[in-house]
């Protein structure tokens, strides 16, 4: 027998508090209390523990505590029963799942968890599936690592396991951004990693993906990255495949420069800023599609508003349309600068952040999945 009362007194009559506990003991002691006394406590007439004298509305007479007992039993026996008919709804319809389960099972459909599409929620959970599908992968693993400069506490988290890829034959290939070329961390893993691992760079990348033997993947699915997808479905994958073999075309070999813009003054970076400022970006999202931190984004603008002459952001948005910097970028011209396609090129291993922490889909290179940024 739970009763709502009040919100000073959310209890019932089994756990009364400890004032009603008083007034209600005084009135079964005296048959009978003033009004005046269960003002502080409301809970015990919300609960019918007293009620008004017929004979003197002034006086609240007290149910008998026969009568309470009997009230408090009968509600547990209701609650017991509900419980009861409960777990046998549940067990039922387990048995029809499990029914329903064999009988897709037996006609070769596949549904549910651990086919064509899994939502991981929780570090935790993304990291088991990454160790799982990492264990698993004999041939290659794409990565795309969106962000900054990697540090070498998180390229050397997970090393052990991008050494135990190369000693199984598994060939590695990574796309960043082109600011990571300015990491050491990234450049001795590189070195360490010798030609086991290709590595690539563009200005702008799309958001983190790892791909194991061209069968499983894996995506964020919430900005926090604490969520993830692994899709299995092999459409699905072949898509994304495609989308990391067109920009792993255009990207630039770590081992070779960036091309130059033809400018004077402008560098690589400073003109792929102008044409997302030319875009119409804010400052924020110019520097996160170019990996980059947004003091840093603001030091290149100004640079390039006094290479360009202007003192306004009007006037600098008419300066980069007039040296034709808001058109194709080099971007797009990065991928004949960098030689053919096929050129190999030790990169960081998209296996070095892979499983090794929950922070799989986090700053850390290679196959790493569970990290907020």
């Amino acid at each position: 027998m739970a009763g709502h009362g009040t919100d000073e007194h959310p209890h019932g009559a089994d756990r009364l508090c400890e004032a009603g506990d008083r007034v209600y003991s005084r009135a079964v002691r005296r048959g009978r209390v003033p009004r005046r006394d269960a003002d502080p406590v409301p809970c015990l007439l919300e609960l019918a523990l007293l009620h008004p004298d017929p004979d003197d509305m002034a006086w609240l007479v007290p149910t008998s505590p026969q009568e309470v007992m009997t009230r408090l039993l009968r509600g547990v026996y209701d609650e017991v029963s509900e419980s009861q008919r409960r777990v046998g709804s549940a067990v039922a319809a387990f048995e029809s799942y499990a029914r329903l389960g064999s009988q897709i099972q037996s006609a070769g459909a596949g549904f549910g968890e651990g086919t064509a599409l899994r939502v991981l929620d929780g570090l935790a959970r993304i990291q088991a599936a990454m160790d799982e599908a990492t264990d698993a992968c004999t041939t290659e693993v794409l990565t795309v690592q969106p962000g900054g400069i990697r540090r070498e506490y998180e390229l050397s988290e997970g090393l052990h396991r991008a050494l135990a890829l190369r000693e199984r034959g598994v060939r590695m290939r990574d796309l960043y951004n082109h600011v990571a070329r300015h990491g050491q961390g990234l450049l001795n893993y590189l070195e360490l990693m010798g030609g086991t691992v290709e590595g690539r760079t563009l200005d702008e990348v799309v958001e983190r993906l790892i791909v194991f033997d061209r069968t499983v993947a894996f995506i964020p699915a919430n900005a926090e990255r604490t969520v993830a997808l692994e899709i299995r479905h092999p459409a699905l994958v072949q898509y994304l495949v495609t989308v990391f073999e067109r920009l792993w075309r255009f990207a630039v070999p770590l081992t070779a420069p960036l091309p130059d813009t033809g400018i004077e003054g402008i560098s690589h970076r400073e003109r792929s800023i102008a044409a997302l400022l030319a875009e119409g970006h804010q400052d924020a999202v110019v520097a996160e599609r170019l990996g980059i931190s947004v003091r840093t984004c603001r030091a290149h603008i100004a640079r390039l508003s006094e290479t360009l002459g202007a003192v306004s952001r009007t006037q600098l948005g008419v300066r980069i349309a007039q040296m034709g910097l808001d058109g194709p970028s080099a971007r797009a011209e990065s991928g004949t600068a960098s030689g053919p396609a096929t050129a190999t090129v030790p990169e960081t291993s998209p296996v070095t952040a892979l499983p090794g922490q929950a922070r799989a889909l986090g700053a850390a290179p290679g196959p790493e999945f569970p990290t907020a940024r």
